[in-house]
């Protein structure tokens, strides 16, 4: 597999907007080259009897019944906003919008 050329990394560079220097262009050559490289050894690892999987052991779920329990009221939830309209929390409109 050819490395990734100086010219590559000067491409992507462009399209991501970033101002390289020529002796940045070389040093991420050679480091994209090795990303590319240990992606490439992993492709080479994986089998089809081999599962894909996010996690290397089951994840499960903790999770507790919902249950009404005490809250605070609407005035208690209110009472320190600056300022509330309808029972909600009232801030400064942001989108121009009505």
């Amino acid at each position: 597999m050819p490395g990734i050329t100086r010219e590559e990394v000067a491409h992507l560079a462009r399209l991501s907007r970033l101002e390289l220097k020529a002796e940045e262009l070389d040093h991420f050559a050679e480091q994209l080259d090795v990303i590319i490289g240990a992606v490439a050894r992993v492709s080479d690892v994986a089998d089809e009897d081999v599962p894909p999987t996010s996690h290397p052991l089951p994840l499960t779920n903790v999770m507790r019944p919902d249950e009404v329990r005490p809250s605070l009221t609407p005035e208690q939830a209110l009472s320190g906003a600056p300022a509330q309209e309808q029972q909600r929390f009232k801030v400064p409109q942001i989108l121009g919008e009505d």
